[in-house]
């Protein structure tokens, strides 16, 4: 009874981490077309953070956390949250939804390139092969000449790679700096103050807020699956499978991310899926095989989102 329980807990938390990590373009991009981006992202995380909180103390998780621990937090929050997801809604402005998702997919080679320059760590002879087959699968992605030829699709192709620079940095940081030891208190600070530092970019930025009320229905119901699928359930569903299986079964949710994206725009949004993303796609992941060797895997894949 307990194997089967908990092989139906790993199967819903792989649905979680594939189906909606990979939907939550899809649902940003709704709702960003609407509602400035800033705030759109401020909302999320304000709301999902406290709603940890409130989760914490029912299940008599202690909130308590030394003053360093706090700091770190909130830097974590700002480089993954502030800037790595507040930008990337912004650009979901200019790029559609799978192209920002297959962008983001090179992740990997970021982190690993990252780790060469600032901590002088060698890539191995596979991760070579893989940064060889990542920068090709980059250049198809964004040589098209659909994306070329609009200035806007250019800002947020931009906006993306930053975002990931911030991610990869962040990656780097919270592998070695003292934070909350329980992930979902980690989680909820990190959300928290995030959402907190955009509503001020949101304001430096002269963005208007509006009511939820006022929000059409489909954006509202966008917002309600970013805070609690999206936020909540996909990141502990992440957390969960990092202690259930092995982290090579965990990162396959970086392949079948980018293609939930594209299938959800297209089928949803009527985005176009061109052959040379295609190929782009199939070459760029294959480098992202090669870079996640089990000595990579532990920075990236648990600090990913």
């Amino acid at each position: 009874m307990g194997k089967s329980s908990n092989s139906a807990l790993v199967i819903l938390a792989f649905f979680a981490i594939y189906v909606i990590w990979g939907s939550t373009y899809l649902l940003n991009k709704i709702a960003v077309l609407e509602l400035e981006p800033f705030m759109l992202a401020s909302f999320r995380f304000t709301l999902a953070g406290l709603c940890i909180f409130l989760l914490a103390k029912i299940m008599g998780i202690s909130l308590r956390i030394s003053q360093k621990q706090l700091f770190n937090t909130i830097l974590a929050g700002i480089l993954f949250l502030s800037f790595g997801n507040g930008l990337v809604v912004w650009a979901l402005r200019y790029v559609d939804t799978g192209f920002a998702a297959l962008e983001i997919s090179s992740q990997p080679l970021i982190i690993l390139i990252m780790m060469r320059i600032l901590q002088g760590k060698k890539i191995q002879p596979m991760s070579v092969v893989g940064v060889v087959f990542g920068v090709i699968g980059i250049y198809l992605l964004v040589s098209q000449k659909q994306i070329i030829a609009q200035k806007e699709s250019i800002v947020g192709m931009i906006m993306i790679f930053f975002c990931m620079l911030c991610w990869a940095y962040a990656s780097l940081f919270v592998a070695k700096a003292d934070l909350p030891t329980n992930y979902f208190v980690n989680t909820g600070y990190q959300m928290f103050f995030a959402g907190i530092i955009l509503s001020l970019m949101s304001l430096g930025f002269g963005e208007e807020w509006t009511s939820p009320l006022s929000w059409s229905g489909e954006v509202q119901i966008a917002m309600l699956l970013l805070i609690f699928f999206g936020s909540i359930v996909a990141f502990t569903s992440f957390n969960y499978l990092l202690k259930a299986v092995s982290p090579e079964k965990v990162a396959t949710s970086t392949y079948v991310n980018p293609i939930v994206a594209l299938l959800l725009g297209w089928y949803f949004l009527d985005e176009q899926i061109t052959l040379q993303s295609v190929i782009a796609a199939a070459i760029l992941l294959t480098g992202v095989y090669f870079i996640n060797t089990k000595k990579t895997l532990a920075i990236f894949e648990r600090f990913k989102r």
